[in-house]
């Protein structure tokens, strides 16, 4: 999973159609297998998860008013065996990956999946023990930890879910689909934490 980062740069990145805005007419986003998925054509509220810089989590609460529980399913610490350069990791760099589930505590409903990859030198102390502890979301514990933090997004696509067959029609929406979108939270000036979400779209239809 950390090798697709490999020895990508800034412009091998996958144009992100929202870098400046949330409204393209004719806006497209690429799917991984071939062809392009129109814009208009995603759930009106994927198409917010897209542009939002906020926690996920909450809103995730909030639009499908039930409490929604991170569940890690990955962690551990991983030698990069080449350069991920979106966070300026070295070949032999040392990076906590962390793997985590998002679903409703009520409905049991799968809402993202997200795969993390941290430089975990570079977060402060406390932080950095309460991820490890695996105490709250990434999110979440930059919010309460008070910490300055931006988030830049590198890219984002359309994928069918492993095993699935390649879409007859490449430019619609499945029901295996998995709309993605990968960014780096930038704290203290330096970039030190990638993050992948996924969001099912059979779970937002």
């Amino acid at each position: 999973m950390v090798s697709r980062f490999y020895g990508r740069t800034r412009s091998e990145s996958i144009p992100n159609p929202f870098r400046c805005d949330g409204f393209l007419r004719e806006g497209a986003i690429p799917r991984r297998e071939g062809g392009r998925v129109a814009l208009a054509s995603l759930p009106q509220f994927l198409r917010a998860l897209l542009v939002t810089d906020g926690t996920v989590t909450k809103i995730l609460e909030a639009y499908f008013w039930e409490p929604v529980g991170v569940t890690t399913q990955r962690q551990e610490s991983v030698v990069a065996e080449q350069a991920i350069p979106w966070i300026q990791v070295r070949a032999g760099d040392s990076v906590l990956v962390r793997e985590a589930a998002l679903r409703g505590s009520d409905s049991g409903v799968l809402y993202a999946t997200a795969l993390s990859v941290i430089r975990i030198e570079r977060i402060p102390d406390g932080f950095r023990q309460r991820l490890i502890d695996r105490q709250l979301g990434i999110g979440v514990l930059i919010r309460d930890s008070g910490l300055e933090s931006y988030r830049e997004v590198m890219e984002v696509d359309v994928s069918t879910a492993g095993g699935a067959r390649r879409p007859l029609t490449p430019d619609a929406l499945g029901p295996d689909d998995i709309l993605s979108r990968t960014y780096r939270i930038i704290i203290g000036q330096e970039p030190v934490i990638l993050i992948t979400e996924g969001f099912p779209v059979a779970s937002y239809r």
